[in-house]
């Protein structure tokens, strides 16, 4: 009986989870919600530490939240999350289709908002900003180390 050939090529078992998803949301309040959930789900499927996702949903919802309040553009415009687990981090990214760049500003006590960035800048390992390459808008982002096991 021959021999079925082989591939040279590692096959990867169907359960297998993949390790960089995107989601692609309407510019709307509904889409902060909706971004926390798919995060908490991936963070879950990875199996990712509690505070490491609590910290990751927290702070997905900050950008997600200034993608959908400061960023005028055009209606129709979607806000893209996109989150990358590597052996020892978790990067998160938001992108939209505005060309400012946030900058963290300091908020006094009566300011009902403004204090989204000063927590990304507080609680992310690290975080940044940049226009987008080749295209209209920017990509905000950050990384939490994941404790290896």
């Amino acid at each position: 009986m021959p021999t079925p050939p082989t591939d040279s090529a590692p096959r990867t078992s169907p359960s297998a989870l993949p390790k960089d998803i995107e989601w692609r949301l309407p510019r709307h309040a509904r889409s902060v919600g909706r971004a926390r959930t798919l995060l908490r789900e991936q963070a879950t499927s990875w199996k990712l530490p509690n505070e490491v996702t609590e910290t990751a949903v927290l702070l997905l919802s900050e950008l997600m939240t200034n993608a959908y309040r400061h960023a005028k553009v055009p209606p129709g415009r979607e806000i893209r999350a996109r989150c990358i687990l590597e052996a020892d981090r978790l990067h998160v990214s938001v992108t939209d289709a505005n060309d400012t760049l946030p900058t963290p500003r300091e908020a006094s006590p009566d300011d009902e908002g403004g204090r989204g960035l000063t927590l990304v800048e507080a609680l992310a390992d690290k975080w940044g900003a940049e226009p987008r390459p080749g295209g209209i808008g920017k990509t905000v982002w950050f990384e939490l180390q994941v404790p290896t096991s």
